[in-house]
């Protein structure tokens, strides 16, 4: 039996590319899915391939300021309420730090930054009466090694992964966890044509969304605090953590691919 089995689960992002294969991974781990996003239609195709009641589909721009509490207030009138929190939802900002706008950057950061710190604080009273529970933060490689070309992108997730470490320590002597998880680059349409083109450039590797679901609930259901999903991005982020010049001279050569890319 999972760890899951017969959880409630909230799960944000849900249709996107990898909520869609993350919403059938936890199905298939005996979950019950609270699936937020934004795409109403995608939300109802993905609810369609289970059982009745298995995906319960919640319409929520999480991106608009009152977006986290209509959340919290629709969750809390579930029986049960969920004791798994995954905060999937992100935006993307691919390009030259200069010529993104302060709006875009502003938008950018309370998505992928505020959005979570402000659903997780409000969740936290549900989350705690639960006997064991979790909040999963679905990161990137990018929180770990900034790139360019995405250094306001980089900026949220770094943000993203300091939170989910300082709540991991905070609570440590509770049943509550705190996980970081980060996928590498996945074939989703996440990912511009532009990013695409330069991927395919660089020989960057790319992970099919339900391979990436796959590891991902497997961690969740562990419990596992942090994991880094692919090779060598995985060494890269332990490097850049510990001799960070190294990886500075690599992008530096790399650096006219990505601003020709960014500008197309």
């Amino acid at each position: 039996m999972s760890a899951l089995d017969g959880r409630t689960v909230l799960l944000t992002g849900a249709s996107g590319g990898i909520g869609g294969a993350l919403c059938d991974a936890l199905v298939a781990a005996g979950a019950r899915v609270v699936a937020v996003g934004r795409n109403e239609a995608r939300l109802q195709a993905i609810a369609a391939r289970h059982a009745p009641g298995r995906i319960v589909p919640v319409i929520a721009d999480l991106a608009d300021p009152e977006g986290p509490a209509q959340l919290v207030a629709a969750v809390s009138q579930l029986q049960p309420t969920p004791s798994v929190l995954v905060l999937g939802h992100a935006q993307g900002a691919f390009g030259m730090f200069e010529q993104q706008t302060p709006l875009a950057l502003q938008t950018l950061v309370n998505t992928n930054l505020i959005a979570s710190m402000s659903l997780i604080h409000a969740l936290l009273p549900i989350l705690r009466r639960h006997p064991q529970s979790s909040v999963v933060a679905i990161g990137s490689t990018f929180g770990s090694l900034a790139f360019p070309g995405f250094a306001a992108y980089s900026a949220s997730k770094f943000g993203l992964r300091g939170l989910m470490e300082g709540l991991a320590r905070e609570y440590a002597d509770t049943p509550l966890r705190f996980q970081y998880l980060s996928p590498r680059a996945t074939r989703t349409a996440f990912n511009t044509p532009q990013v695409e083109a330069m991927n395919r450039e660089m020989k960057v590797a790319q992970d099919d969304p339900a391979d990436v679901a796959a590891q991902l609930v497997a961690a969740i259901a562990s419990g596992r605090r942090r994991m880094q999903i692919g090779w060598p991005e995985k060494l890269f982020a332990r490097i850049n953590g510990a001799l960070p010049g190294l990886v500075d001279r690599n992008l530096a050569a790399q650096l006219p691919i990505v601003r020709r890319h960014a500008r197309s």
